[in-house]
């Protein structure tokens, strides 16, 4: 009895000896949140330890692998709730010696553009920090056929690919413009006094006329953030621009006001803090956009700062608003502008922190005046060759630069 009691207590110390080594070896995820939209979505991880990251995209459905060393997942599973692009948040423990994290996509496919692993500002352990960004099925395609694995294999180790691995290329003497129709799809947007006209059909007329204008100068090419009649998020509007490369961003509205009598083009930059209650208020409509189309605009954790509403670098902001004081004077003598034709306010879809981004109301459908030149083509054609003349003034002291 007492051999047993020995041998059984030998077997307790060995078993104790051989567990503390392999803890040893294992990372602890603390922490973790996730944040962000339908275009950009954050995930970062708090590590007691300094992990080895790799990552690949499968398709069929749609998922990004993040694998890790051996973790012991510490944090509550709701701190990683599957929210944004992503419709689904796994993790947990492949074999004794891997982890992996398994992102699967939502609507849209989606890919890693920026990853870190960071020391935590209080010296003790490392973050992993990945921002996630919406892509087309062609971009996901990319990503996805050199890798030629399957699901249960493991990666060597190694960086993660290039932030834009997947993108289009864009010559680099092109001045590129992001020409945004206004709504779309679910969210018509206002309707025409007389004709009920749709407003997301007048915008994306217009801006068709523009692109086909723009392309045709040297040295510019302009593409739409969306062709057809589709809804879009406000996120997903800036997104395409700056994975565009745009150097300027336009987005084009027809709004409806109470007041039948006011009328003319507005352009807008910008702030936070509107210029006036007209500004304030057109700001608060064409903000509700993505509540019209079902996308949560909801309280973010403070990360999301970070991801959506980083605030707009001051050299910007004064490109912004350069551009619309040149739309401004090329318009003045040409075609009706409201008073103080130049305004600012929050617009979310104006929020890129390195675009410069105008949102030019072309006119009032509330106005029936406004509403006929507004569903006239040639109307329409001579507002876009001043918008063409406005964007050259713009350009051209950029140009000048090497800009």
């Amino acid at each position: 009895m007492r051999f047993v009691v020995r041998f059984a207590a030998l077997v307790f110390v060995i078993f104790t000896g051989l567990f503390s080594v392999v803890h040893a070896g294992v990372l602890t995820a603390y922490a973790a949140r996730i944040a962000g939209d339908d275009a950009r979505t954050r995930i970062v991880i708090d590590f007691d330890g300094k992990p080895d990251v790799s990552l690949r995209y499968i398709a069929n459905p749609d998922r990004i692998v993040v694998d890790l060393p051996a973790v012991s997942f510490s944090f509550p599973s709701q701190d990683l709730e599957a929210r944004g692009l992503f419709r689904d948040v796994r993790f947990g423990a492949i074999d004794s010696a891997h982890s992996r994290l398994v992102l699967s996509t939502a609507a849209r496919p989606a890919k890693i553009v920026k990853s870190e692993i960071l020391p935590n500002e209080n010296g003790k352990g490392f973050r992993l920090v990945l921002d996630a960004e919406m892509t087309d099925a062609a971009g996901f395609a990319a990503l996805v056929s050199p890798q030629a694995w399957t699901a249960d294999a493991r990666p060597a180790k190694g960086d993660f690919p290039a932030a834009e691995e997947g993108a289009a290329p864009v010559s680099a003497e092109a001045f590129v413009i992001a020409v945004d129709a206004g709504h779309g799809g679910i969210d018509a947007g206002a309707s025409g006094k007389v004709t009920n006209t749709p407003e997301k059909t007048i915008t994306l007329a217009f801006a068709r006329a523009l692109v086909e204008r723009l392309n045709r100068q040297k040295g510019i090419k302009a593409f739409l953030t969306r062709e057809k009649d589709e809804f879009l998020s406000l996120s997903q509007r800036v997104t395409l621009a700056r994975q565009g490369r745009a150097n300027l961003f336009i987005s084009i509205h027809a709004d409806m006001l109470g007041q039948v009598g006011i009328r003319g083009a507005t352009v807008y930059t910008i702030s936070d803090k509107a210029s006036d209650h007209l500004a304030a208020a057109a700001a608060e409509r064409e903000n509700q956009s993505d509540e019209v189309g079902g996308v949560d605009t909801g309280s973010e954790p403070p990360e999301v700062s970070d991801i959506l509403a980083d605030l707009t670098r001051r050299e910007t902001q004064a490109f912004s608003v350069a551009m619309a004081k040149s739309v401004v004077s090329s318009f003045e003598g040409q075609i009706n502008l409201i008073n103080n034709p130049h305004r600012f306010a929050g617009f979310r879809v104006l929020q890129a922190p390195d675009v410069p981004s105008i949102l030019l109301e072309m006119g009032f459908l509330s106005n029936k005046d406004d509403e006929k030149l507004l569903l006239d083509p040639a109307w329409r054609n001579k507002v876009a060759d001043l918008l063409v003349t406005a964007i050259n003034k713009y350009r051209a002291p950029l140009a000048a630069k090497g800009g």
